[in-house]
C-alpha cells in the first residue's frame, strides 16, 4: 500500500463515504434481521391472539385447557430434565477424559463424538431401530422384544444427540483450568480425588450449567427423533407439526409455538449469564494444563469414554451398514439396491439441499461479515442493541421460526409472498436458524483483530471498503472459512426450522429421508441419511484442507 498526500478535501470526502459505506454494511444484515426474524416473531404473536372478530385470549385459553397441551407440556420437560442429566453426565466423562487425563487415542474419541452432528437428528431413531427394534440386530440376538419406541427410545436418541454439545461446552471450561493451581495443591498435598471436588468441579460449574441448558434447549425443541420413534410419547415440537400439518390450525399452533418458546427464551437467558460468568473468570496468563498419565484414573476414564464412543459408532454405523442390507432382517446380503431412490422426488431433494446450503452459506457469511465491519464503526450505544438482536436467534426453536415463516410468507398481504416456495426463502430460515452463532463465532474473530492495523491503513489514506479487503478479510479469513462450512453442514441436515416450507415441488434431504421412513421404507431411509453424511463429511474435510492450507500461507517464509 503507498503512502499517498490526500487534501483536507479529499480526507473529508473519505470519511463521508466510510460513514456511508459503514451505514450500508450495518443496515442491509440489520433489515434482513428484521425482515425476516423479528417481523415474523411479531406475526407468530400476533396468530396466537387472533380469534373471529380481532384480537383475544380465547386460542390460549382453549390450549390450556386442553389435556394433550398439558401430556406434551409434562412429556417434553421430563424429556428434556432425563436427556439433560444424562448428557451433561456423559459428556463431563468425555470432556474430563479429554482434558484432564493422559492416554493414548484421544484423536479417535474427538472424531467419533462429532458423528451425530454430521447428521440429521432422526438419524439416532433410525439407528435405534435398526438396533432395538422389534427386528433390530440386538433384538433378534437376544431373543427378547424390546419396546424401542416412546419415552426410552427417545431418551437414548436425545442423549445420543445432545452428547457432543455437552462435551465441547465443558472440555471449553475445562481446557481454562489453570496447571498453576493444580501444582500449588500437589505442593500443599492434596490427593487427586481433593483435587477434582475443590478444584475441578468448581472451575467447571458455569461450563456444565452451560451445557446443561444447552442440552435442555435441543432436547424440547427438536422434532426430528420425536417424530420418527417417539410412538405415543407427544410433545411439544410434534403437538405443533399436529396441529399445523395434521388439523391445519394455524392459530393453535402459533399458541403451542408460543408456549414452547417460553422455556426456550428462560434457558437461553439462563445460559447466556453463565458464559457472562465463566469468561469473568478467566484470567490471562494461564499455563496449560498437561496431565501426567494416572492408571486407575486413566484407564477408568479411557474404558467409559470409549464406551460411549461405541454407542454412537454402533448407532450411525448401523443406520450406514443397513442402507446396503438388501432385505432387513431376512436377507443380510450386500447390495445397492436401496440407493435407487425414485419415491419421494429420489435425489432431486439432495440435490436441491446442497444448492439451499450453499446459498445459505455464502449470503449468510456475507451478511454477517458486512454486520462485523459495520458494527465496528458505529457508536457503541448504536452497536449494543444492534448485537442483542442479531443474538436473539438462537432463543428461537426451529420448529417456532419454521411456523413464523409458514404464516408470514404464505399470506398476499404481503409482498414478501413472492419468497414462499422457493429456496431461496429455505435458505433464508436456515442462515437465521443458525445466525447467532455465526454471529458470535465472526465477532470473535473480529475482537482478535489489533486495532493498530486498521489505524495504520487508514493513515496511509486507505478507506473502510480498502481496509475491510486487504486487512480485515484476509485476518479473520480463517474464521469466515468456519462459518461458511458451519452454516453448509448445519443447513444440510436441519429439519424442524423447514418442515412447514417444503411443498410438493420442493423439498430438502432431512424431509425426505422422514417421508421414506413414514412410508416404511426404512433402509431407503438409511441409504439417503447415508448420503447426505457423506457429503456433510466431504465438506469438514474440505473445511480442514482449507484450514491447513491457510495456515502454509500465513507462516512465514523459512519456517519449519
Amino acid at each position: 500500500m503507498s503512502v499517498t498526500q490526500t487534501t483536507p478535501a479529499a480526507t473529508r470526502q473519505r470519511l463521508d463515504a466510510d460513514r456511508l459505506l459503514a451505514l450500508v454494511c450495518v443496515g442491509l444484515p440489520l433489515l434482513g434481521l428484521v425482515l425476516f426474524f423479528l417481523y415474523p416473531m411479531v406475526i407468530v404473536f400476533l396468530r396466537s391472539v387472533t380469534v373471529e372478530g380481532g384480537y383475544g385470549l380465547a386460542n390460549y385459553t382453549q390450549v390450556l385447557g386442553s389435556s394433550g397441551f398439558w401430556r406434551a407440556t409434562l412429556h417434553s420437560l421430563l424429556m428434556g430434565g432425563a436427556t439433560t442429566a444424562l448428557s451433561v453426565f456423559l459428556g463431563f466423562i468425555i470432556a474430563h477424559g479429554l482434558h484432564r487425563c493422559a492416554f493414548p487415542g484421544k484423536w479417535l474419541i474427538r472424531g467419533v463424538i462429532i458423528l451425530p452432528l454430521l447428521a440429521p437428528s432422526l438419524v439416532q431413531a433410525l439407528g435405534l431401530i435398526f438396533l432395538l427394534g422389534r427386528n433390530g440386530v440386538i433384538s433378534r440376538a437376544l431373543g427378547v422384544e424390546i419396546e424401542i419406541y416412546g419415552f426410552t427410545g427417545l431418551l437414548i436418541a436425545n442423549t445420543l444427540y445432545a452428547v457432543p454439545q455437552a462435551v465441547m461446552i465443558i472440555g471449553a471450561a475445562l481446557v481454562l483450568l489453570d496447571a498453576r493451581v493444580y501444582e500449588a495443591a500437589e505442593v500443599l498435598g492434596a490427593s487427586p480425588s481433593r483435587q477434582f471436588r475443590d478444584l475441578t468441579l468448581p472451575a467447571a460449574r458455569f461450563g456444565i450449567l452451560n451445557a446443561a441448558f444447552v442440552c435442555f434447549t435441543i432436547t424440547i425443541t427438536d422434532f426430528g427423533n420425536a417424530a420418527v420413534i417417539g410412538g405415543d410419547y407427544s410433545v411439544l415440537a410434534t403437538e405443533i407439526y399436529s396441529q399445523v400439518i395434521g388439523q391445519r390450525n394455524f392459530n393453535m399452533g402459533a399458541v403451542v409455538g408460543i408456549m414452547l418458546l417460553l422455556p426456550t427464551v428462560i434457558s437461553y437467558a439462563i445460559e447466556r449469564q453463565a458464559m457472562k460468568r465463566q469468561q469473568t473468570g478467566q484470567s490471562a496468563g494461564q499455563v496449560l494444563y498437561r496431565p501426567s498419565f494416572a492408571p486407575l484414573r486413566d484407564l477408568i476414564m479411557a474404558a467409559l469414554s470409549l464406551l460411549i464412543c461405541a454407542a454412537i459408532v454402533a448407532v450411525i454405523g448401523i443406520v450406514v451398514y443397513a442402507s446396503f442390507v438388501t432385505l432387513w432382517p431376512y436377507n443380510m446380503s450386500l447390495s445397492t439396491k436401496h440407493y435407487n431412490i425414485t419415491l419421494a422426488g429420489g435425489y432431486s431433494s439432495l440435490w436441491m439441499t446442497i444448492v439451499i446450503s450453499l446459498m445459505a452459506a455464502a449470503g449468510g457469511t456475507l451478511a454477517l461479515f458486512l454486520l462485523g465491519i459495520g458494527l465496528r464503526r458505529m457508536p457503541r450505544a448504536v452497536a449494543q442493541p444492534i448485537q442483542m438482536l442479531a443474538a436473539m436467534p438462537a432463543a428461537v426453536p426451529g420448529m417456532v421460526l419454521g411456523l413464523a415463516y409458514i404464516l408470514t410468507f404464505n399470506s398476499t398481504a404481503t409482498p414478501l409472498y413472492l419468497l414462499y416456495g422457493t429456496a431461496a426463502l429455505i435458505a433464508i430460515i436456515n442462515f437465521y436458524h443458525y445466525h447467532t452463532q455465526g454471529f458470535l463465532a465472526l465477532m470473535t474473530g473480529f475482537r482478535q483483530l489489533p486495532p493498530a492495523l486498521e489505524e495504520a491503513a487508514g493513515s496511509l489514506g486507505a478507506g473502510l471498503r480498502r481496509t475491510a479487503i486487504d486487512i480485515v478479510a484476509p485476518f479473520i479469513a480463517p474464521m469466515l472459512v468456519s462459518v461458511f462450512f458451519f452454516l453448509f453442514m448445519r443447513s444440510m441436515v436441519t429439519l424442524s426450522a423447514v418442515i412447514f416450507l417444503t411443498t410438493p415441488k420442493l423439498s430438502v434431504a432431512a424431509v425426505t429421508i422422514m417421508r421414506l421412513d413414514d412410508a416404511g421404507l426404512t433402509s431407503q431411509a438409511a441409504a439417503f441419511s447415508t448420503c447426505v453424511m457423506a457429503v456433510v463429511c466431504l465438506a469438514l474435510l474440505a473445511m480442514k484442507l482449507s484450514m491447513i492450507v491457510m495456515g502454509h500461507r500465513r507462516r512465514p517464509k523459512g519456517a519449519s
